[in-house]
């Protein structure tokens, strides 16, 4: 069994203390019991294709950025969680994926937005490359992705929530003990506006 993933870091990159194969590095110093959305990324953040692994085929979803720009505002740390079996299967490769998660930061921080973290799993159980041939405890629904999320940035599970477009996505937020929410397409915006009003607050945030 693997539990190896991949991570993208906002502003490092480099070997982690995670484990052989990781890249970018892990903010340890956010403060904690800090609220956190983790979203899916295909059919979420951008339309699903099936198997986006190259800038040409990325597409935005309705309002996406302005969606991520509110939850930012709102105080959330904000996450990405998404498989990519793309990898596993061929199609594309790592630094691929790497270079749409810049691109999409990007355009994000053109807008006054960014991804704190983003995190995605390689892997297939049969995978055509046998390098990522792997049951693993990172592919959704298996909850590796958000556990080490919630980990490294001492989030608070209670205050904080996931988006997907898929039964596996809730299935993974359940596993970790978050609330999972089930995206349908159209504005994403308009989405994430209840959602973000009734998250619970922390202490701290209710004294302010």
């Amino acid at each position: 069994m693997s539990d190896r993933f991949r991570t993208d870091e906002r502003n490092e990159s480099g070997p982690t203390p995670l484990g052989d194969g990781l890249l970018g590095a892990q903010r340890l110093d956010a403060p904690p019991g800090r609220r956190a959305v983790f979203l899916d990324r295909d059919g979420v953040l951008n339309e699903d294709l099936g198997y986006v692994g190259t800038l040409d085929r990325f597409r935005w979803m309705p309002d996406a950025i302005a969606a991520v720009a509110l939850l930012k505002a709102s105080g959330f740390l904000v996450f990405v969680v998404t498989n990519q079996s793309g990898i596993a299967r061929g199609l594309f490769d790592e630094d691929a994926v790497q270079a749409l998660h810049r691109h999409m930061q990007e355009d994000l921080r053109r807008h006054g937005a960014e991804i704190d973290a983003f995190r995605y799993c390689p892997h297939h159980p049969e995978a055509v490359i046998e390098a990522y041939r792997a049951t693993c405890g990172c592919r959704k629904p298996a909850p590796g992705l958000i556990e080490d999320l919630v980990t490294a940035y001492t989030v608070d599970r209670a205050g904080s929530f996931l988006i997907g477009d898929s039964a596996r996505d809730l299935a993974a937020a359940a596993a970790a003990g978050i609330p999972g929410h089930l995206y349908r397409g159209g504005s994403l915006l308009a989405f994430v506006h209840p959602l973000i009003r009734s998250a619970p607050r922390l202490p701290a945030e209710a004294e302010r």
